[in-house]
């Protein structure tokens, strides 16, 4: 009789011990399945706003259809326009940005003296623009910007006349700038993801008027000490 209790008290332990395994090995799978499924889904850039992988600048003439808001739609022909490379007087005083999240609006400066005015649309309430004093890092004639999550989930190639800025607080893998936009038409109100959405001409404006000056025959610059990035000013 006690040996046959003690066959009881074992076998419960063992079974006891088995279901302990068991899900513990179901947790791991589900947790490797669950890591799975999100590595297809879109990547998530919380902390980004128009993130870009390729610096070329090059515009992708095969790429033809963005995503955005839901819906696919063709890339338009604006955005493989040729440039006719424009020859800017040059300015006395120093050309400036200044960009009103009030008002939705874009200013450029030569020194105290208007250049032109936009309406634009800034960041959205949970992805705001920043606010601050920046310097343009990199103009690129056109990228590939990706991101957001869900139904904000976006993928447009050929993004033209690309100006990133950054600043001490404001790293530029942050990804914020100003660019020309064709996947809206709702200028004066923030539509954004943190970048300042311009109108196509109006940022191909800027593109050959700001600072640091584009080369000839190239499609991306980079700021250094010989030549620096205009300053932007953002702030409410």
């Amino acid at each position: 009789m006690l040996k046959s209790k003690m066959v009881k008290h074992t076998y419960g332990k063992n079974f006891g011990t088995l279901l302990i395994i068991f899900g513990a090995t179901l947790s791991v799978f589900s947790a490797v399945f669950f890591l799975g499924l999100r590595k297809n889904e879109p990547r998530k850039f919380a902390d980004l706003a128009c993130a870009c992988t390729n610096f070329s600048g090059e515009i992708d003439f095969l790429a033809k259809t963005a995503f955005f808001e839901g819906n696919d739609f063709e890339v338009p022909e604006l955005a493989f326009a040729k440039d006719s490379r424009k020859v800017l007087s040059v300015a006395l005083e120093e050309r400036w940005i200044e960009v009103d999240l009030s008002e939705q609006k874009l200013r450029a400066w030569e020194g105290d003296k208007l250049f032109l005015e936009s309406a634009v649309s800034t960041g959205l309430p949970w992805w705001p623009t920043p606010q601050g004093e920046f310097r343009i890092w990199a103009k690129l004639r056109a990228t590939r910007m990706e991101g957001g999550t869900g139904r904000y989930y976006y993928n447009l190639p050929n993004v033209p006349y690309v100006m990133y800025l950054k600043n001490d607080a404001v790293p530029s893998w942050r990804g914020y700038g100003l660019h020309g936009t064709y996947w809206h038409n709702d200028f004066g109100n923030p539509r954004s993801h943190g970048c300042v959405n311009l109108p196509t001409a109006i940022a191909k404006e800027l593109y050959f008027w700001t600072q640091p000056a584009l080369p000839d025959g190239k499609s991306s610059v980079f700021a250094n000490e010989g030549n620096q990035g205009s300053r932007v000013v953002i702030h409410e």
